[in-house]
């Protein structure tokens, strides 16, 4: 990956962030890039949070990635603490270059460092490349997602 960078999203990376989180069709239906105020203060609730991760992996000073990486403690599996991998998005440029994998083993270590004992996902249904992609990575559809929009 060369000179590659993860590191943690700051304020300035947001344009490039939500630009890569509307760029797919799901997207462009639920992110607003031209009005990223809701997006800066999401971003300053997780930055206080020592559970949340967002990262952004950064090339030659340019934001090519991002992922949301929460560790949830938990009382099933005999106190199991879970990590949670959210949004995952390569800029289109990028996609192919090997980047996904590199975040998401970025996820893993991350996860493994800080005490999890499982990593989980979850991804839309129509998005059977990225189901494939996971596979690919070690992880298995063991489970059906539910989601009540409030």
């Amino acid at each position: 990956m060369g000179d590659l960078e993860i590191r943690s999203a700051i304020a300035d990376d947001l344009p490039a962030i939500v630009a890569m989180l509307a760029d797919d069709p799901l997207g462009a239906q639920r992110e607003s890039p031209g009005d990223l105020t809701p997006y800066r203060t999401a971003l300053d609730r997780l930055a206080a949070d020592p559970n949340q991760h967002v990262v952004v992996a950064v090339r030659e000073g340019r934001v090519i990635g991002t992922l949301q990486l929460t560790i949830i403690p938990g009382l099933s599996h005999k106190g199991a603490t879970r990590a949670l991998i959210e949004a995952v998005r390569i800029h289109a440029d990028e996609r192919g270059s090997g980047l996904g994998s590199t975040l998401i083993e970025w996820a893993i270590d991350t996860s493994r460092r800080l005490g999890c004992q499982m990593v989980q996902l979850t991804s839309d249904k129509t998005r059977t490349d990225a189901h494939r992609f996971y596979e690919r990575l070690g992880f298995t559809a063991s489970h059906e997602g539910f989601k009540l929009r409030l």
